[in-house]
């Protein structure tokens, strides 16, 4: 038998590999309670206006979702018929278009879309049975997401309640290359680095601009899903327009501005500086952001501020053989024309650490995706001359 959830107050948090424990950090600053990091994720406790809050503010949560039913199964049959108890009509109408997505895995189903589709007829089944008809699925643009997630034979059934992932904030125009760092692994870095505004920022390899991006977020009190238009949560049946409001308002009002010169972005590629631009320039105060097109080598000394960037690690630059002349041309500028600086240098391949030549005073695991990354800090110290 099932147990319908959501009124519970329970959520569930999806955070990448590496960053839970900041997840928790965040979680907490936004309201949650009893916070209790998971697999790729934290469960936590939390009244509905304070989830919205978290929807619309956290920057390292990629998917917020409202567990509604949590069962064991022992087979496909069983599957079905569980998620059929699911009173599915009391969380939307069948006027909604929606889309299962699933996490699967050591489960006796193997097959992850088969088991999504399962679910997909079981809504369906329920709405007959309610309402006389159902709601139509919609892959592409969803009002509702139910995500399905299968441990062995424990299965979850949760609403999505951003819909889209959390890290689409809306800013990115462009790619800008073929591997941009996703926005919330960029935002793990900046807050780690503790960027608040107190001190210039440069990103001397900039990209398409996202660690800029989202330092101009967190110094300037952006919240995160500022640019989003559409929510998972608009669709659902107890959705509260006046608790909405108020929380976006509340952090609307938080945004504060960043004047010229604090924040700096550099780029030896034209094109991807131009990508940049565009990016920052969705964004609030993003124009106050110094682009060059500069070649770091080239670049003018860097002082008592904060250096972070994200170095090519193979498919940027092309050929592996060039990289460690790379990373040891980086390490030498940072230690002769960046003095009082903190740079933090996130190695992809937390194999070149070593070709940067200098010792880190910090190496913090940040995977991304397949790539074991290390977050690398480096204190450049002022030089001290004798008179």
């Amino acid at each position: 038998m099932s147990t319908f959830l959501y009124q519970q107050g329970e959520y569930f948090a999806q955070v990448a590999r590496g960053m839970e424990e900041l997840g928790v950090q965040e979680l907490v600053e936004l309201g949650a309670r009893d916070p209790r990091p998971a697999y790729r994720g934290v469960s936590f406790k939390a009244d509905r206006a304070t989830a919205y809050r978290i929807c619309y503010e956290s920057r390292l949560c990629s998917r917020l979702f409202a567990p509604l039913a949590r069962f064991r199964f022992t087979d496909e049959k069983d599957l079905l018929r569980l998620a059929t108890d699911v009173p599915w009509h009391r969380l939307f109408s069948k006027g909604r278009t929606f889309a299962v997505t699933f996490n699967v895995g050591n489960s006796v189903i193997r097959n992850g879309k088969y088991a999504s589709l399962l679910v997909k007829d079981a809504i369906c089944d329920r709405f007959r049975q309610e309402t006389g008809g159902r709601p139509d699925v919609d892959t592409d643009r969803p009002q509702v997401v139910i995500n399905l997630f299968i441990d062995r034979s424990e299965a979850v059934l949760s609403a999505d309640l951003a819909g889209e992932a959390l890290h689409k904030r809306g800013y990115r125009a462009h790619g800008g290359g073929p591997a941009p760092m996703q926005e919330t692994l960029a935002a793990a870095i900046i807050r780690h680095t503790g960027f608040d505004g107190s001190r210039p920022l440069w990103d001397p390899m900039c990209g398409s601009g996202t660690l800029v991006a989202e330092a101009l977020m967190a110094a300037a009190r952006i919240p995160a899903g500022y640019l989003r238009q559409d929510w998972g949560l608009f669709a659902l049946s107890d959705f509260d327009a006046a608790a909405w409001k108020r929380q976006k308002a509340a952090a609307d009002a938080r945004i504060r501005p960043i004047p010229p010169g604090v924040l700096s972005a550099s780029d030896v590629d034209g094109r991807a500086v131009g990508f940049a631009r565009q990016n920052l320039a969705r964004l609030p105060f993003g124009p106050v952001v110094g682009f060059t097109v500069t070649d770091f080598r080239q670049a003018p000394d860097f002082r008592g501020g904060v250096i972070v960037c994200n170095p090519p690690y193979g498919v940027r630059l092309g050929a592996d053989d060039d990289l460690p002349k790379l990373y040891a041309e980086l390490g030498d500028f940072l230690k002769l024309h960046c003095p009082g600086s903190t740079a933090w240098i996130y190695c992809g391949d937390r194999e070149r650490i070593t070709h940067l030549h200098l010792k880190p005073t910090r190496k913090i695991p940040l995977p991304s995706g397949d790539l074991d990354g290390r977050l690398v800090r480096l204190d450049m110290y002022e030089k001290i001359t004798k008179e």
